[in-house]
Protein backbone atom coordinates (compact mmCIF):
# COMPACT_ATOMS: atom_id res chain seq x y z
CA UNK A 1 0.00 0.00 0.00
CA UNK A 2 2.87 2.67 1.08
CA UNK A 3 4.56 1.61 -2.57
CA UNK A 4 1.13 1.95 -4.52
CA UNK A 5 0.44 5.62 -2.71
CA UNK A 6 4.06 6.51 -3.22
CA UNK A 7 3.35 5.78 -6.94
CA UNK A 8 0.41 7.33 -7.48
CA UNK A 9 1.60 10.73 -5.43
CA UNK A 10 3.81 11.17 -8.50
CA UNK A 11 2.28 13.62 -11.04
CA UNK A 12 3.80 11.73 -13.93
CA UNK A 13 1.82 8.50 -13.46
CA UNK A 14 -1.24 10.00 -12.48
CA UNK A 15 -2.57 9.20 -15.88
CA UNK A 16 -1.82 5.77 -15.84
CA UNK A 17 -4.26 3.37 -15.81
CA UNK A 18 -4.37 0.98 -13.20
CA UNK A 19 -3.61 -2.11 -15.22
CA UNK A 20 -0.48 0.02 -15.96
CA UNK A 21 0.46 1.09 -12.22
CA UNK A 22 -0.06 -2.38 -10.78
CA UNK A 23 2.74 -3.38 -12.87
CA UNK A 24 4.65 -0.85 -12.11
CA UNK A 25 4.09 -1.54 -8.66
CA UNK A 26 5.18 -5.19 -8.91
CA UNK A 27 8.63 -4.24 -10.47
CA UNK A 28 9.38 -1.64 -8.43
CA UNK A 29 10.86 -1.99 -5.11
CA UNK A 30 10.72 0.20 -1.54
CA UNK A 31 13.56 0.80 0.80
CA UNK A 32 13.52 3.40 3.74
CA UNK A 33 17.47 4.55 4.29
CA UNK A 34 18.58 6.28 7.09
CA UNK A 35 20.50 9.93 7.90
CA UNK A 36 23.70 10.15 5.81
CA UNK A 37 23.32 6.52 4.42
CA UNK A 38 23.88 6.75 0.87
CA UNK A 39 21.28 5.91 -1.88
CA UNK A 40 23.70 4.64 -4.28
CA UNK A 41 27.80 5.45 -4.90
CA UNK A 42 29.48 6.56 -7.79
CA UNK A 43 30.36 3.97 -10.09
CA UNK A 44 27.08 1.86 -9.62
CA UNK A 45 25.04 0.84 -12.17
CA UNK A 46 22.89 2.80 -13.96
CA UNK A 47 19.58 0.82 -13.94
CA UNK A 48 17.15 2.52 -11.68
CA UNK A 49 15.68 5.68 -11.34
CA UNK A 50 14.13 7.06 -7.94
CA UNK A 51 11.04 8.36 -6.19
CA UNK A 52 11.57 10.07 -3.55
CA UNK A 53 8.47 8.72 -1.40
CA UNK A 54 9.81 11.01 1.98
CA UNK A 55 12.52 12.80 3.44
CA UNK A 56 15.10 14.32 1.54
CA UNK A 57 18.29 13.54 -0.29
CA UNK A 58 21.09 15.48 -1.93
CA UNK A 59 22.88 14.75 -5.18
CA UNK A 60 26.57 15.46 -4.88
CA UNK A 61 29.57 14.69 -6.86
CA UNK A 62 33.21 14.09 -5.74
CA UNK A 63 35.87 16.39 -6.77
CA UNK A 64 39.45 15.57 -8.13
CA UNK A 65 41.17 16.38 -4.54
CA UNK A 66 38.32 14.24 -2.78
CA UNK A 67 35.94 16.97 -1.34
CA UNK A 68 32.19 16.87 -2.04
CA UNK A 69 29.97 19.42 -4.54
CA UNK A 70 26.23 19.44 -3.94
CA UNK A 71 24.32 19.37 -7.48
CA UNK A 72 21.25 19.02 -6.23
CA UNK A 73 18.52 18.71 -3.20
CA UNK A 74 15.64 16.13 -3.75
CA UNK A 75 12.58 16.65 -1.84
CA UNK A 76 9.74 14.21 -1.79
CA UNK A 77 7.57 13.40 -4.70
CA UNK A 78 10.85 14.05 -7.21
CA UNK A 79 12.01 11.70 -9.29
CA UNK A 80 16.20 11.54 -9.19
CA UNK A 81 18.88 9.42 -10.96
CA UNK A 82 17.03 9.87 -13.73
CA UNK A 83 20.11 9.69 -16.39
CA UNK A 84 19.99 6.26 -16.42
CA UNK A 85 17.61 6.41 -19.03
CA UNK A 86 19.70 7.96 -21.22
CA UNK A 87 22.89 5.90 -19.96
CA UNK A 88 23.36 2.36 -18.75
CA UNK A 89 27.20 2.90 -17.92
CA UNK A 90 28.04 3.32 -14.06
CA UNK A 91 27.17 6.34 -12.17
CA UNK A 92 29.23 9.76 -11.89
CA UNK A 93 27.52 10.67 -9.06
CA UNK A 94 26.51 9.82 -5.61
CA UNK A 95 22.93 10.23 -3.80
CA UNK A 96 22.81 10.55 0.53
CA UNK A 97 19.92 11.15 2.70
CA UNK A 98 19.83 14.29 4.13
CA UNK A 99 17.32 13.07 6.50
CA UNK A 100 15.55 9.59 7.03
CA UNK A 101 14.38 9.26 3.56
CA UNK A 102 12.25 6.70 1.85
CA UNK A 103 12.49 5.40 -1.78
CA UNK A 104 10.75 3.72 -4.63
CA UNK A 105 13.38 2.21 -7.25
CA UNK A 106 11.74 1.76 -10.60
CA UNK A 107 13.76 -0.20 -13.12
CA UNK A 108 15.33 1.99 -15.75
CA UNK A 109 13.60 -0.51 -18.26
CA UNK A 110 10.20 -0.29 -16.81
CA UNK A 111 10.57 3.28 -17.03
CA UNK A 112 11.88 3.50 -21.24
CA UNK A 113 8.44 1.71 -21.78
CA UNK A 114 5.91 3.81 -19.81
CA UNK A 115 7.69 7.17 -21.83
CA UNK A 116 7.33 4.94 -25.43
CA UNK A 117 3.83 4.30 -24.68
CA UNK A 118 2.82 7.63 -22.90
CA UNK A 119 4.42 11.24 -24.35
CA UNK A 120 3.04 12.51 -20.88
CA UNK A 121 5.55 11.10 -19.33
CA UNK A 122 8.51 11.32 -21.87
CA UNK A 123 7.36 15.39 -21.93
CA UNK A 124 7.12 14.73 -18.00
CA UNK A 125 11.22 13.56 -18.08
CA UNK A 126 12.58 15.63 -20.77
CA UNK A 127 11.27 18.58 -18.59
CA UNK A 128 13.05 17.56 -15.03
CA UNK A 129 16.20 16.95 -17.36
CA UNK A 130 16.26 20.32 -18.60
CA UNK A 131 15.30 21.98 -15.14
CA UNK A 132 18.22 20.50 -13.26
CA UNK A 133 20.52 21.15 -16.19
CA UNK A 134 19.86 25.01 -16.20
CA UNK A 135 19.48 25.33 -12.39
CA UNK A 136 23.14 23.65 -12.45
CA UNK A 137 24.36 25.76 -15.49
CA UNK A 138 23.21 28.59 -13.46
CA UNK A 139 25.46 28.11 -10.60
CA UNK A 140 28.56 26.95 -13.17
CA UNK A 141 28.25 30.49 -14.53
CA UNK A 142 27.75 32.12 -10.81
CA UNK A 143 31.14 30.02 -9.73
CA UNK A 144 32.83 31.46 -12.53
CA UNK A 145 31.85 34.79 -12.51
CA UNK A 146 30.50 36.14 -9.38
CA UNK A 147 32.00 36.39 -5.26
CA UNK A 148 31.63 34.15 -2.60
CA UNK A 149 29.03 36.64 -1.71
CA UNK A 150 26.67 36.98 -4.74
CA UNK A 151 27.26 33.02 -5.22
CA UNK A 152 25.52 32.67 -1.68
CA UNK A 153 22.89 35.22 -2.35
CA UNK A 154 22.16 33.58 -5.37
CA UNK A 155 21.53 29.94 -3.71
CA UNK A 156 19.69 31.69 -0.79
CA UNK A 157 17.11 32.90 -3.34
CA UNK A 158 16.79 29.76 -5.42
CA UNK A 159 16.20 27.99 -1.93
CA UNK A 160 13.44 30.69 -0.95
CA UNK A 161 11.77 29.56 -4.20
CA UNK A 162 12.04 25.98 -3.87
CA UNK A 163 11.36 25.75 -0.28
CA UNK A 164 10.42 29.04 1.19
CA UNK A 165 7.48 28.96 4.04
CA UNK A 166 5.85 32.80 4.37
CA UNK A 167 7.13 33.76 7.71
CA UNK A 168 5.96 36.44 10.06
CA UNK A 169 10.03 37.50 10.14
CA UNK A 170 10.02 37.19 6.05
CA UNK A 171 10.53 33.67 4.35
CA UNK A 172 11.75 30.31 6.04
CA UNK A 173 13.90 28.04 4.33
CA UNK A 174 12.13 25.07 4.58
CA UNK A 175 15.06 22.81 4.38
CA UNK A 176 17.48 22.41 6.93
CA UNK A 177 21.27 22.89 6.20
CA UNK A 178 24.59 23.49 7.82
CA UNK A 179 27.33 26.12 6.80
CA UNK A 180 29.51 23.12 5.12
CA UNK A 181 26.51 22.23 2.96
CA UNK A 182 25.64 25.80 1.64
CA UNK A 183 29.55 25.93 1.10
CA UNK A 184 29.56 22.52 -0.79
CA UNK A 185 26.67 23.76 -3.57
CA UNK A 186 28.56 27.28 -4.61
CA UNK A 187 32.25 26.07 -3.94
CA UNK A 188 33.47 27.19 -0.94
CA UNK A 189 34.75 27.19 2.47
CA UNK A 190 32.46 26.36 5.89
CA UNK A 191 34.23 29.54 6.95
CA UNK A 192 34.01 31.82 4.27
CA UNK A 193 30.02 30.96 4.52
CA UNK A 194 29.75 31.49 8.29
CA UNK A 195 31.24 35.12 8.02
CA UNK A 196 28.93 35.84 5.08
CA UNK A 197 26.18 34.87 6.81
CA UNK A 198 26.91 36.85 9.59
CA UNK A 199 27.09 39.82 7.69
CA UNK A 200 24.03 39.82 5.80
CA UNK A 201 22.57 38.77 9.43
CA UNK A 202 24.46 42.46 10.51
CA UNK A 203 22.93 44.24 8.06
CA UNK A 204 18.89 43.00 8.57
CA UNK A 205 18.92 40.53 5.62
CA UNK A 206 19.13 37.37 7.41
CA UNK A 207 17.59 36.21 10.16
CA UNK A 208 19.10 32.80 11.55
CA UNK A 209 19.27 29.94 14.10
CA UNK A 210 20.62 26.79 14.31
CA UNK A 211 19.80 25.07 10.63
CA UNK A 212 17.41 27.81 10.61
CA UNK A 213 17.64 31.02 8.00
CA UNK A 214 14.58 33.49 7.26
CA UNK A 215 15.36 36.15 4.57
CA UNK A 216 14.29 39.01 6.65
CA UNK A 217 14.13 41.28 3.28
CA UNK A 218 13.72 39.05 0.34
CA UNK A 219 13.37 42.08 -1.80
CA UNK A 220 16.39 43.88 -0.68
CA UNK A 221 18.51 40.51 -0.71
CA UNK A 222 17.13 40.17 -4.26
CA UNK A 223 18.16 43.53 -5.81
CA UNK A 224 21.98 42.89 -4.15
CA UNK A 225 22.23 40.40 -6.64
CA UNK A 226 19.92 42.35 -9.72
CA UNK A 227 16.95 39.36 -9.37
CA UNK A 228 13.07 39.71 -8.07
CA UNK A 229 12.30 38.63 -4.85
CA UNK A 230 11.67 35.33 -4.63
CA UNK A 231 7.97 34.05 -5.00
CA UNK A 232 8.06 30.98 -1.93
CA UNK A 233 5.92 28.53 -4.93
CA UNK A 234 4.67 25.31 -4.40
CA UNK A 235 7.11 22.17 -3.82
CA UNK A 236 8.18 20.65 -7.52
CA UNK A 237 6.55 17.56 -6.63
CA UNK A 238 3.63 19.53 -6.74
CA UNK A 239 3.86 21.17 -9.72
CA UNK A 240 4.65 17.75 -11.63
CA UNK A 241 1.41 17.16 -12.91
CA UNK A 242 1.69 20.48 -15.18
CA UNK A 243 4.53 18.61 -16.85
CA UNK A 244 1.77 16.54 -18.73
CA UNK A 245 0.12 18.19 -21.46
CA UNK A 246 -3.31 19.58 -21.12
Amino acid sequence: MEKHWCLTRCGLFERLAPEELSTLESRSRIRTFAAREPVYLPADASSAVYLLASGRVKVCHLTTDGKESILAFIQAGELFGELALLDAGERDEYVEAIEKATVVMIPASEMQRLMQAHADISLGITKIIGFRRRRIERRLKNLLFQSNRERLTHLLLDLAEDYGQPADEGILLGIKLSHQDLANVIGSTRETVTVILGQLRTEGLLQLGRQRIVIAQPERLARSVRRSAPQPARPFVQMMPSLSPT
